[in-house]
């Protein structure tokens, strides 16, 4: 177990006051706290969890680089949207698969922000043509799919969430017995934390044992849309 703990109650303190003044001068005047006690908490965890995800999936990426790798940026893309604050409120880490950020697969995601820390496994939002792919797969194999989602252990960790559509999509029986999973937009297992846990010096277990119940729901997934496990 490791002996020391990734995150520190400084992370979510700055993340507190980040939300309270969320432009560029008081970020300018935090930078060097942002640097240690977040980006670079980040990055630990990232690299010390490389060797603990292989044992998982060896095709899911652990990569430590403090940008352009999986831990996500504090800058805020403001270029579409009418909340112009320069800088996010929360922080996070995602690990994908190796085919790179462009490919729709499934990943495994660490959210940390003041009174809302959760972990989760699965795919966000993907487009029309990998929704196909997995809905095609739970229709194809129904049993396989219930057993998962439906196993003791992983439900009494994971919440399945995200929005769905209102009604059957194209091609899919309305009466079919598995129509609510089937309408689904996302397939995103959810586990919720709290601060203390993630800042307790055996986090990073936790969150590995997380991503550990995960797996068959992960690797059906990423089987569904023709990626390797």
């Amino acid at each position: 177990m490791t002996s020391s703990a990734h995150f520190s109650p400084a992370l979510f303190e700055f993340l507190a006051e980040l939300a309270a003044n969320n432009n560029r001068e008081w970020f300018s005047a935090n930078k060097a706290r942002y640097e240690r006690d977040v980006r670079d908490a980040l990055v630990r965890f990232v690299a010390d969890f490389g060797e603990k995800l292989e044992e998982i999936s060896p095709h899911v990426v652990a990569d430590p680089r403090p940008s352009g790798g999986s831990v996500f940026r504090i800058y805020r893309d403001v270029r579409f949207s009418k909340d112009k604050s320069p800088y996010k409120t929360n922080a996070g880490v995602h690990f994908r698969h190796e085919v790179g950020r462009e490919v729709h697969g499934p990943g495994f995601y660490l959210h940390l922000e003041p009174g809302n820390v959760f972990g989760g496994a699965g795919i966000w939002m993907p487009n029309s043509e990998t929704l196909g792919r997995i809905r095609g797969a739970i229709a194809a194999n129904p049993g396989k799919w219930e057993r998962i989602v439906n196993d003791e252990g992983f439900r009494s960790l994971f919440t399945l969430e995200g929005d769905s559509l209102k009604r059957a999509p194209k091609g899919i029986d309305p009466g079919h017995p598995l129509i609510e999973d089937l309408k689904r937009k996302s397939f995103v297992a959810g586990a919720a934390f709290d601060e203390g846990e993630a800042c307790s010096p055996g986090f990073i277990e936790v969150y590995a044992d997380m991503c550990r119940a995960a797996g068959p729901f992960s690797e059906f997934l990423t089987t569904a849309v023709g990626l390797e496990w």
